[in-house]
Protein backbone atom coordinates (compact mmCIF):
# COMPACT_ATOMS: atom_id res chain seq x y z
CA UNK A 1 0.00 0.00 0.00
CA UNK A 2 1.40 3.32 -0.68
CA UNK A 3 0.96 6.32 1.36
CA UNK A 4 -1.46 8.01 -0.17
CA UNK A 5 -3.89 5.02 0.28
CA UNK A 6 -2.36 4.95 3.45
CA UNK A 7 -3.15 8.31 4.06
CA UNK A 8 -6.81 7.85 3.08
CA UNK A 9 -7.25 4.82 5.25
CA UNK A 10 -6.12 6.46 8.69
CA UNK A 11 -8.49 10.00 7.39
CA UNK A 12 -11.52 7.99 7.13
CA UNK A 13 -10.32 5.67 10.18
CA UNK A 14 -10.84 8.51 12.53
CA UNK A 15 -14.06 9.93 10.58
CA UNK A 16 -12.40 13.43 9.47
CA UNK A 17 -12.96 15.28 6.20
CA UNK A 18 -10.01 16.70 4.33
CA UNK A 19 -10.95 19.72 5.31
CA UNK A 20 -10.66 18.98 9.29
CA UNK A 21 -7.55 16.90 8.72
CA UNK A 22 -6.02 19.87 6.87
CA UNK A 23 -6.84 22.19 9.90
CA UNK A 24 -5.33 20.05 11.90
CA UNK A 25 -1.84 19.47 9.92
CA UNK A 26 -2.21 23.14 9.55
CA UNK A 27 -2.18 22.58 6.30
CA UNK A 28 -4.71 23.34 2.62
CA UNK A 29 -7.61 20.97 1.91
CA UNK A 30 -5.87 21.17 -1.38
CA UNK A 31 -2.60 19.96 0.21
CA UNK A 32 -4.08 16.97 1.10
CA UNK A 33 -5.98 16.00 -1.46
CA UNK A 34 -2.83 15.87 -3.44
CA UNK A 35 -0.91 13.84 -0.92
CA UNK A 36 -4.59 11.55 -0.98
CA UNK A 37 -5.03 11.23 -4.85
CA UNK A 38 -0.66 10.67 -5.31
CA UNK A 39 -0.31 13.81 -7.45
CA UNK A 40 2.22 15.44 -4.32
CA UNK A 41 4.29 14.20 -1.00
CA UNK A 42 4.18 16.17 2.54
CA UNK A 43 7.49 17.21 3.79
CA UNK A 44 9.30 16.52 6.23
CA UNK A 45 7.25 18.61 8.73
CA UNK A 46 3.71 17.49 7.34
CA UNK A 47 5.04 13.81 7.59
CA UNK A 48 5.95 14.07 11.46
CA UNK A 49 2.64 15.85 12.27
CA UNK A 50 0.73 12.82 10.53
CA UNK A 51 2.43 10.73 12.23
CA UNK A 52 2.03 11.95 15.57
CA UNK A 53 -1.70 12.50 14.86
CA UNK A 54 -2.40 9.18 14.13
CA UNK A 55 0.35 7.45 16.52
CA UNK A 56 2.33 5.45 13.62
CA UNK A 57 5.74 5.70 12.53
CA UNK A 58 7.25 7.36 9.94
CA UNK A 59 8.22 3.62 8.54
CA UNK A 60 4.78 2.69 8.59
CA UNK A 61 3.88 5.82 6.61
CA UNK A 62 6.54 5.40 3.58
CA UNK A 63 8.67 2.51 1.73
CA UNK A 64 12.00 3.23 1.86
CA UNK A 65 11.59 4.62 -2.29
CA UNK A 66 9.07 7.11 -0.76
CA UNK A 67 10.97 8.82 1.76
CA UNK A 68 14.14 8.71 -0.43
CA UNK A 69 11.46 10.81 -3.12
CA UNK A 70 10.91 13.52 0.04
CA UNK A 71 14.29 13.93 1.17
CA UNK A 72 15.55 14.44 -2.35
CA UNK A 73 12.97 16.91 -3.00
CA UNK A 74 13.93 18.55 0.90
CA UNK A 75 17.27 19.00 -0.39
CA UNK A 76 16.29 20.24 -3.62
CA UNK A 77 14.03 22.19 -2.30
CA UNK A 78 16.76 24.07 0.47
CA UNK A 79 19.04 24.61 -2.53
CA UNK A 80 16.85 26.89 -4.16
CA UNK A 81 15.78 28.78 -1.14
CA UNK A 82 20.16 28.93 -0.47
CA UNK A 83 20.47 29.86 -4.04
CA UNK A 84 17.42 32.73 -3.74
CA UNK A 85 19.18 33.78 -0.47
CA UNK A 86 22.12 34.53 -1.82
CA UNK A 87 21.15 35.68 -5.68
CA UNK A 88 18.88 38.13 -3.50
CA UNK A 89 21.69 39.17 -0.88
CA UNK A 90 24.43 40.08 -4.02
CA UNK A 91 21.64 41.90 -5.67
CA UNK A 92 20.39 44.35 -2.82
CA UNK A 93 24.55 44.64 -1.98
CA UNK A 94 24.58 46.49 -5.49
CA UNK A 95 23.17 49.37 -3.31
CA UNK A 96 26.44 49.98 -1.75
CA UNK A 97 27.84 52.09 -4.45
CA UNK A 98 25.38 54.81 -3.33
CA UNK A 99 27.52 55.16 -0.80
CA UNK A 100 30.84 53.52 -1.29
CA UNK A 101 33.40 55.48 -2.75
CA UNK A 102 33.94 53.42 -5.87
CA UNK A 103 33.13 56.06 -8.61
CA UNK A 104 35.79 58.22 -9.93
CA UNK A 105 35.37 62.26 -10.57
CA UNK A 106 37.75 64.99 -11.61
CA UNK A 107 37.54 67.90 -9.62
CA UNK A 108 39.77 70.79 -9.94
CA UNK A 109 42.10 68.67 -12.24
CA UNK A 110 42.33 65.58 -9.94
CA UNK A 111 40.28 62.61 -9.89
CA UNK A 112 38.89 61.79 -6.64
CA UNK A 113 36.67 58.20 -5.76
CA UNK A 114 33.39 59.51 -4.37
CA UNK A 115 30.04 57.47 -3.79
CA UNK A 116 27.27 57.71 -6.35
CA UNK A 117 25.60 60.18 -4.23
CA UNK A 118 28.61 62.49 -4.41
CA UNK A 119 28.96 61.99 -7.83
CA UNK A 120 28.17 65.42 -9.38
CA UNK A 121 30.90 66.38 -12.05
CA UNK A 122 29.31 63.83 -14.95
CA UNK A 123 26.62 64.00 -17.34
CA UNK A 124 23.15 64.29 -15.59
CA UNK A 125 22.39 61.26 -18.51
CA UNK A 126 24.82 59.29 -17.09
CA UNK A 127 24.09 59.60 -13.54
CA UNK A 128 20.76 58.91 -14.15
CA UNK A 129 21.72 55.22 -16.10
CA UNK A 130 23.60 54.76 -12.65
CA UNK A 131 20.69 55.38 -10.47
CA UNK A 132 18.32 53.36 -12.70
CA UNK A 133 20.51 50.25 -13.04
CA UNK A 134 21.32 50.15 -9.53
CA UNK A 135 17.64 50.27 -8.18
CA UNK A 136 16.53 48.62 -10.72
CA UNK A 137 18.95 45.14 -9.31
CA UNK A 138 18.57 46.18 -5.74
CA UNK A 139 14.59 46.23 -6.49
CA UNK A 140 15.15 42.60 -8.32
CA UNK A 141 16.83 41.60 -5.51
CA UNK A 142 14.22 42.85 -3.13
CA UNK A 143 11.89 40.35 -5.09
CA UNK A 144 14.04 37.45 -4.86
CA UNK A 145 14.02 37.95 -1.02
CA UNK A 146 10.43 38.50 -0.82
CA UNK A 147 9.19 36.04 -3.70
CA UNK A 148 11.50 32.78 -2.68
CA UNK A 149 8.29 30.94 -1.78
CA UNK A 150 6.32 31.80 -4.87
CA UNK A 151 5.55 28.81 -7.23
CA UNK A 152 4.65 30.60 -10.49
CA UNK A 153 6.13 28.99 -13.24
CA UNK A 154 7.25 32.28 -15.42
CA UNK A 155 9.46 33.59 -11.74
CA UNK A 156 10.95 30.07 -11.02
CA UNK A 157 12.59 29.37 -14.58
CA UNK A 158 13.31 33.22 -15.30
CA UNK A 159 14.69 35.08 -12.14
CA UNK A 160 18.09 34.35 -11.95
CA UNK A 161 18.37 35.21 -15.58
CA UNK A 162 16.91 38.55 -15.05
CA UNK A 163 19.14 38.84 -12.33
CA UNK A 164 22.45 38.01 -14.62
CA UNK A 165 21.27 40.49 -17.30
CA UNK A 166 20.94 43.56 -14.86
CA UNK A 167 23.85 42.88 -13.33
CA UNK A 168 25.56 42.57 -17.08
CA UNK A 169 23.99 45.44 -17.88
CA UNK A 170 25.29 47.44 -14.91
CA UNK A 171 28.89 46.31 -15.64
CA UNK A 172 28.24 47.07 -19.66
CA UNK A 173 27.47 50.72 -18.32
CA UNK A 174 30.37 51.10 -15.97
CA UNK A 175 32.93 49.81 -18.03
CA UNK A 176 31.96 51.72 -20.82
CA UNK A 177 31.76 54.93 -18.91
CA UNK A 178 35.29 54.50 -17.52
CA UNK A 179 34.52 53.45 -13.79
CA UNK A 180 36.33 50.29 -13.34
CA UNK A 181 36.25 50.29 -9.60
CA UNK A 182 32.38 49.84 -10.02
CA UNK A 183 32.50 47.26 -12.86
CA UNK A 184 35.33 45.62 -10.77
CA UNK A 185 32.54 45.44 -7.72
CA UNK A 186 29.88 44.34 -10.05
CA UNK A 187 31.81 42.20 -11.39
CA UNK A 188 32.67 40.10 -8.60
CA UNK A 189 29.11 39.92 -7.85
CA UNK A 190 28.55 38.87 -11.12
CA UNK A 191 30.64 35.75 -11.55
CA UNK A 192 29.49 34.24 -8.28
CA UNK A 193 25.83 34.25 -9.60
CA UNK A 194 27.39 32.63 -12.85
CA UNK A 195 28.98 30.06 -10.84
CA UNK A 196 26.06 29.12 -8.75
CA UNK A 197 23.73 28.58 -12.05
CA UNK A 198 26.22 26.42 -13.68
CA UNK A 199 26.29 24.27 -10.91
CA UNK A 200 22.87 24.43 -10.82
CA UNK A 201 22.38 23.35 -14.45
CA UNK A 202 25.38 21.03 -14.50
CA UNK A 203 23.24 18.97 -11.27
CA UNK A 204 20.39 19.01 -13.42
CA UNK A 205 22.68 17.36 -15.84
Amino acid sequence: MEFHEKLQELRKSKGLTQEELAEILFVSRTAVSKWESGRGMPNIESLKSISKFFSVTLDDLLSSEEFLVIAEDEQRQLEIHSRDMIYGLLDCSMALLFFLPFFGQKTSGIIQSVSLLALTEVQIYLRSFYYVMIMGITAWGALTLALHNWNCVFWNQNKYRISILIHAMCIFLFTISQQPYAAVFAFAFFMIKVLLLERKNSRLN
